[in-house]
């Protein structure tokens, strides 16, 4: 991977989460803070000023401190940096008693096309509005996608999903996205049956030519007829079409991240790492 490359996503991480954070600086870290309701954020080293001696740097108080400023403000104490940005954090990290997980990235090869994937009679690709009658679900569907530690979510369908549509609308996800999606800052793409029902979605946040696509997931009764893969295709091909230039993502699993290199991504040579960071993880 070129330098070029890596250059590109710690500027993406350093910069992505201010379209939707503020930045408080602790030291040598900082924690970014959302400035309307949302998911919440982490805390970690300037990835754009990433280097050896200022990973060293940072002391269990520097942690501390952070931590403290995450109870305060009601959300995870979660911590997220490239390994590569700030090779000593991570024992650090670990002393403290945070677990580390590790998110290695792929980048879509410049030169190679996406061609669109096959899709199952009657479901269609859909990039979402904020208007989308659709929404309440899509946003809803990854918390049935990702939840595969509950015993009953492998057979999670519509009337799991409905249910779940109902909680976000309730709890102001909804609301709080239709904003974000009007001003260009995520695009939603769903893959959806004849009935409307969202049965695979992802979503990507642009910034300067460069965008992490995220939240690839699967309705669990809708698993195993290449969905994930066609709506990653599609949300890749229109973050092109759309001026961004680097397209990458994480993985967790070799057998997703088979499914990626089927597309024409690449290995970044930079790992992701994440300290109870629950939308990650």
């Amino acid at each position: 991977m070129s330098d070029s490359l890596r250059a590109r996503i710690e500027q993406y991480y350093a910069t992505v989460p201010l379209l939707f954070a503020d930045a408080e600086e602790f030291g040598p870290l900082r924690l970014f803070v959302r400035k309307e309701p949302g998911a919440p954020y982490y805390g970690g080293p300037a990835h754009a000023q990433p280097t050896a001696e200022g990973a060293g740097s940072v002391t269990t108080a520097d942690i501390a401190r952070v931590r403290a400023r995450q109870c305060e403000l009601g959300v995870p104490e979660a911590f997220e940096w490239l390994a590569e940005a700030a090779p000593a954090l991570r024992a650090r990290i670990e002393a403290v008693g945070l677990p580390v997980a590790e998110r290695p990235l792929l980048a879509l090869d410049p030169h190679l096309p996406v061609p669109p994937q096959p899709l199952p009679d009657g479901v269609t690709i859909r990039v979402l509005t904020a208007d989308d009658p659709a929404l309440p679900a899509v946003l809803a569907l990854p918390r049935l996608a990702f939840a595969a530690e509950e015993p009953a979510a492998g057979a999670a369908g519509h009337a799991e999903l409905s249910a779940a549509a109902r909680e976000v609308i309730a709890d102001g996800t909804v609301e709080t996205t239709r904003p974000t999606i009007r001003a260009g800052h995520k695009t939603l793409i769903a893959a959806l049956a004849s009935d409307g029902t969202p049965l695979a979605v992802g979503h990507y946040h642009p910034a300067n030519g460069t965008t992490e696509i995220g939240g690839v997931g699967t309705l669990p009764t809708a698993r195993r007829q290449g969905l994930a893969a066609a709506v990653t295709a599609a949300l890749a091909t229109h973050a092109r079409d759309h001026g961004v230039q680097t397209v990458f993502l994480a993985y967790a699993e070799e057998s997703v991240a088979r499914i990626y290199r089927r597309l024409g991504f690449r290995p970044a040579d930079v790992t992701l790492l994440i300290a109870n960071q629950p939308a990650r993880s």
